[in-house]
């Protein structure tokens, strides 16, 4: 009788359905960028580590697509959504579809609007107010806070892009043989930003510092000048985010500035959030990552 008991026991547990993983949707700004692959890599590798399901989708820089993404991620029956916006202007619309369907949304890497969060939607980022002025005050520093500049703009949709702007502003306005001479829109682009300085340099615009809103435009900067016959070295360029690629020209002394905003740490707060709040878990609406400045300095201890 105590055999069959156990048998039957062990049968029984056997029996008993696995504890489904939890599943997270997330969706993309875009897949072709060097920063946000670093983020989506980190989110992956959190995922498993913490037996989650995570499924991607790219966004391609569309808000349409990307409320599509969100709509059919809450109709498949997810457990948590994470979006990275494409435009930050849209993101109340995307909450309130989540907040509909009870289910959590993270918010990574591009703050949502608004001051304040619906209960079940955080953000995890870092706070641009330290970005661009970091940036800038780095780099009018070493100008010894004097000469032109140009600013190459992201996304301007985008709260980054906008805050980071204003960041480089703000910090020239303050130094009175320091003035803003260009400022235009690459969109966070390498080949934009390529197109972009390669026409200021053929109007030939007076300037000595680029302030890049971030990595990949002041690498399309330094890019267009080689093309252009220039050494970039006697320019001082700032960009942010600490790339691998940002730090290479760091190393051969092209890029002088810039900012160490935590991919990683972002991708890995962004599933520990969705994880938390899909078991239930109060968080706080804003986990914020601080950002670093990095010069050729300390450097290494950023390397990837």
């Amino acid at each position: 009788m105590k055999r069959t008991l156990l048998a039957f026991a062990a049968t029984a547990l056997l029996s008993l359905p696995a504890e489904a993983a939890t599943k997270i949707g997330v969706s993309m700004a875009y897949f072709d960028d060097n920063f946000l692959t670093i983020l989506r890599n980190a989110m992956t590798e959190e995922a498993k580590a913490k037996g989650a399901e995570i499924q991607f989708e790219d966004a391609k820089g569309d808000i349409g697509n990307q409320t599509s993404q969100i709509q059919n991620f809450i109709a498949s029956g997810v457990d948590a959504i994470i979006v990275n916006p494409v435009d930050t202007s849209a993101t109340p619309q995307m909450s309130q579809l989540t907040v509909d369907a009870k289910i959590p949304l993270v918010f990574v890497n591009r703050k949502p609007d608004g001051d304040t969060l619906p209960d079940g939607v955080v953000f995890v980022g870092s706070d641009e107010r330290q970005s661009g002025t970091l940036e800038m005050e780095e780099l009018a520093r070493l100008a010894g806070y004097k000469g032109n500049v140009v600013v190459m703009v992201g996304e301007l949709a985008t709260n980054a892009a906008q805050l980071r702007t204003k960041d480089v502003e703000d910090v020239v306005a303050k130094y009175p043989d320091m003035k803003i001479v260009e400022k235009q829109t690459a969109n966070f682009q390498r080949n934009e930003a390529i197109d972009l300085m390669t026409n200021w340099l053929t109007a030939g615009t007076d300037f000595t510092i680029v302030a890049a809103n971030n990595d990949e435009m002041a690498i399309g900067a330094i890019l267009a000048m080689q093309q252009a016959g220039k050494d970039p070295k006697p320019y001082l360029i700032g960009g942010i985010d600490a790339t691998p690629d940002a730090l290479a020209e760091m190393e051969k002394g092209t890029l002088d500035v810039t900012v160490f905003q935590n991919a990683r740490g972002q991708g890995k707060g962004a599933v520990e959030a969705a994880l938390k709040l899909a078991a239930g878990e109060k968080l706080d609406s804003w986990q914020w990552i601080p950002f670093e400045l990095v010069t050729p300095e300390n450097m290494k201890k950023f390397s990837q």
